[in-house]
């Protein structure tokens, strides 16, 4: 993505107005910034109009300001580190309400990955664990919150999960090492992606499991490996890694597993409530049965 943007400003240079060379002038040495400013804002610190900016990607072959926008998102997406992850997330709250911006920005990425998530992918992932010998995870760092979360209801669902959520290679391959035909494996990573993630999926692959990635676009590395794809929206520039859509997307993956199997798991649930109730687990429960054999 990052060649393919320069090498249409390089294409279309000898065209350019000479508002455009001063936009392509500063993408080509700023697109950091540049690719989290308005077209508005974008044309303000060059010193062009708003329309100007817009024709500038035009020009070069975008359908309107947002894809170039997104093309220059995407020259970053693995190079942002954390104190211009801080920077870039100031820069966009300002003086404005800090609940109302960042729940807003949240809700913005789950309508974002409604749009975007293949629902053949989706299905044809529900499938793959349904059927699954055994049922691989992988997540570290952030994701492998949203990893355990998805790992402890599998688990209670069929009992054949093996979470991997360690950057350790020794401790990884040695809970790896049996996968092959007939198992599955979820590798999840956002950016700053993983490189434990993409290596864990490519040889779960070699090895002819089923591969699902969950994952926030079609350029991550996670998904030359992948049998499966869903794409869940996360932001690339907010000072803490946004899980808020691949959270409510994996929610969304139990809950089409608990419909295709409803029988089997109504079953599993029963025994466990019957478990939990004989064991006490659960607070009010355990003290009315105290008070009922008082």
């Amino acid at each position: 993505m990052m060649t393919n943007l320069l090498v249409r400003i390089d294409t279309s240079r000898k065209d350019f107005s000479k508002g455009q060379r001063k936009i392509a002038a500063f993408i080509e040495e700023h697109y950091d910034s540049a690719a989290f400013m308005t077209a508005a804002k974008l044309g303000e610190v060059v010193g062009v109009s708003e329309s100007t900016v817009v024709r500038f990607a035009t020009q070069i072959g975008y359908d309107g300001y947002p894809y170039l926008q997104k093309a220059m998102q995407e020259m970053i997406r693995d190079k942002l580190n954390s104190i211009q992850r801080i920077e870039v997330t100031t820069g966009r709250i300002g003086d404005n309400d800090v609940v109302d911006s960042v729940l807003n920005q949240d809700i913005d990425k789950i309508r974002r990955t409604i749009e975007e998530v293949s629902r053949e992918d989706f299905n044809a992932a529900v499938q793959a664990i349904i059927n699954a010998k055994n049922i691989y995870i992988f997540g570290v760092k952030s994701a492998s919150y949203i990893a355990s979360f998805l790992g402890y209801y599998l688990d209670l669902i069929f009992g054949n999960v093996h979470l991997l959520n360690s950057n350790s290679k020794t401790t990884t391959y040695e809970k790896l090492f049996r996968i092959g035909e007939g198992d599955v494996m979820i590798g999840i990573s956002f950016p700053r992606y993983s490189i434990m993630a993409v290596d864990t999926m490519g040889f779960a692959h070699d090895r002819g499991a089923q591969v699902v990635a969950i994952t926030d676009s079609m350029v991550s590395p996670l998904v030359s490996k992948a049998d499966s794809v869903l794409l869940a929206r996360s932001d690339i520039a907010s000072v803490v890694d946004t899980l808020v859509a691949p959270l409510s997307l994996i929610n969304a993956l139990l809950v089409a597993i608990v419909i295709n199997c409803k029988d089997k798991i109504i079953d599993t649930f029963s025994s466990l409530e019957q478990v939990w109730q004989e064991q006490g687990i659960y607070a009010f429960e355990a003290e009315e049965e105290r008070n009922h054999d008082a």
